[in-house]
């Protein structure tokens, strides 16, 4: 999802820069609490058995030779007690193996950096724009002030068909741009993991403006020559927050397939999806999406946790698509002359904020501290039960995580975040300076943003890390990473080249 704001001269569809996303904190469904706690007790099985076998383990461990004799004493003439002991037991273990999910682990992960000569700085790219002979000037000049005020900086890049005068968008040139992003990123992962194309289990494929056929996810098998049974997806249309529903569907994957890789890609294209139009609303995305892509190998092989980066802890989606407005929010169609574009609603915003609060009012219960729970309760329940005038209590997220991916879909998106959430500069740092350096890059940007804070040397062990991101549909998406180890850049890193000179001061 993108958003900046502008307004549309000339009869287009008005981003209004005085909108922001509604003060979601300060108006609470209760049943998206419940829904929070619904998560957790699926779990509290789990959580009564572990306590109690750690008891019993714990209350032998301490017995001596004479305990042991008379209970053996005990036991033998109280066969009763033994049967019932032992299919106690018996059961206990099995329910627990049988529930446990398995551990998800995050091998390591590639975000792809193109190759320089892709850069486009401000100036070459609103030149070209008038060269084109596609945009009349009052769109030329929309696109200028969406430019300045967009927070990318002057070396975002652009597929090799849009260097071009005229541009070249086609078929073959998408083909080629999505090759290059997801060769790219996969060659530096498989190189930098040693694990070979064959051992992959699963494959999880997003991308959703460019669906060819056969799909990206055979373009990969076809490329790496992976194994015939191997399980692999292909989603489409599913916005900037689909990488976390493809991290999703690949780790409810590895819940089922035993003893195996998963590898999700997440991209998009902008070769056949940059609107030659006038329409103001559908110009956004043409000034704030750039190339850009990341490819993750998860593992639920228990060996891999000694190398493993991160562990999934939670994964919560949001979707709010039963909604008309939400549903057309971000909506590609073709303006009046026929030019396909992807259109932005007026009510972005607003629909982002309720999004955002269901999603973190559902994920509150499962990662904030008692005391923080206790406190936001105790405020909800004395402005329900006594229709006191009682400003709610806003839960601080800072003390649950201890860094944040918020999706780098535009300026306006990470400004609200960090005041509603309350947010310090330093944890939207990642967000912003991956705007700056790589522009939007769809639903890859929280990759970039965690290889940002691991080539910074902030990420220490046990560490939680939040991934947040935003599309089409429309969805709100969060995904929880636990830290196993002090996490160092992976050679190759994006930020490789750059580091130093970061974080800079963007435009506010």
């Amino acid at each position: 999802m993108s958003t900046t704001t502008d307004s549309a001269n000339g009869g287009g569809v008005q981003i209004q820069q005085s909108r922001r996303l509604p003060d979601f904190l300060q108006s609470v469904n209760l049943k998206y609490v419940k829904l929070g706690y619904h998560y957790l007790m699926t779990h509290l099985l789990t959580l009564l058995l572990v306590p109690l076998m750690t008891v019993i383990i714990i209350q032998a461990s301490q017995m001596n030779p004479d305990d042991i004799h008379q209970l053996w004493l005990h036991l033998k003439y109280n066969l009763v007690s033994v049967v019932i002991c032992s299919a106690f037991l018996v059961f206990g273990s099995t329910v627990y193996i049988m529930t446990r999910p398995r551990s998800v682990y995050l091998v390591d992960y590639s975000c792809y950096r193109p190759p320089s000569h892709l850069q486009v700085k401000y100036n070459q790219f609103m030149e070209h724009s008038r060269l084109t002979g596609d945009f009349d000037e009052s769109s030329l000049e929309f696109q200028r002030r969406i430019l300045e005020r967009s927070g990318l900086g002057e070396e975002t890049y652009v597929p090799e068909a849009m260097h071009y005068l005229p541009p070249r968008p086609s078929m073959a040139a998408a083909r080629e741009e999505a090759e290059q992003v997801m060769f790219g990123a996969l060659d530096n992962l498989f190189a930098n993991t040693n694990v070979k194309p064959k051992d992959i289990g699963v494959l999880v494929v997003n991308c959703s403006l460019f669906n060819p056929t056969p799909s990206l996810s055979a373009m990969i098998v076809n490329k790496y020559k992976l194994r015939g049974n191997i399980r692999s997806f292909n989603l489409g249309g599913m916005g900037c927050s689909a990488g976390v529903i493809a991290v999703d569907l690949a780790k409810d994957m590895l819940q089922v397939q035993r003893n195996t890789y998963a590898v999700v890609v997440s991209t998009e294209n902008i070769t056949q999806n940059w609107y030659f139009g006038n329409k103001k609303s559908m110009l956004i995305p043409n000034c704030l999406f750039r190339v850009g892509g990341a490819a993750v190998l998860l593992s639920n092989k228990p060996k891999d946790k000694r190398r493993a980066k991160y562990k999934i802890v939670h994964v919560v989606r949001t979707h709010k698509g039963a909604n008309d407005n939400a549903f057309r929010c971000v909506y590609q169609e073709q303006d009046d002359v026929g030019k396909t574009g992807v259109s932005l609603s007026k009510d972005l915003m607003a629909i982002a904020g309720l999004a955002l609060k269901t999603n973190i009012t559902t994920l509150g219960p499962l990662v904030l501290p008692i005391s923080e729970q206790l406190l936001f309760f105790a405020t909800l329940g004395a402005k329900r039960l006594f229709n006191a005038k009682v400003k709610p209590y806003i839960p601080d997220f800072k003390l649950a995580f201890d860094h944040f991916c918020i999706h780098a879909g535009g300026r306006a998106v990470i400004d609200e975040l960090e005041k509603n959430l309350q947010l310090l500069p330093i944890h939207v740092e990642a967000s912003r300076m991956t705007l700056h350096r790589f522009g939007n890059t769809s639903s890859s940007s929280i990759w970039y943003e965690l290889a940002y804070t691991e080539a910074k040397g902030r990420m220490r062990k046990g560490n939680r890390v939040w991934q947040i991101a935003f599309g089409s549909g429309f969805k709100c998406n969060s995904a929880v990473w636990e830290a196993l180890r002090n996490v160092k850049p992976s050679p190759n890193s994006p930020w490789e080249d750059c580091i130093h000179k970061y974080p800079v001061q963007t435009v506010m």
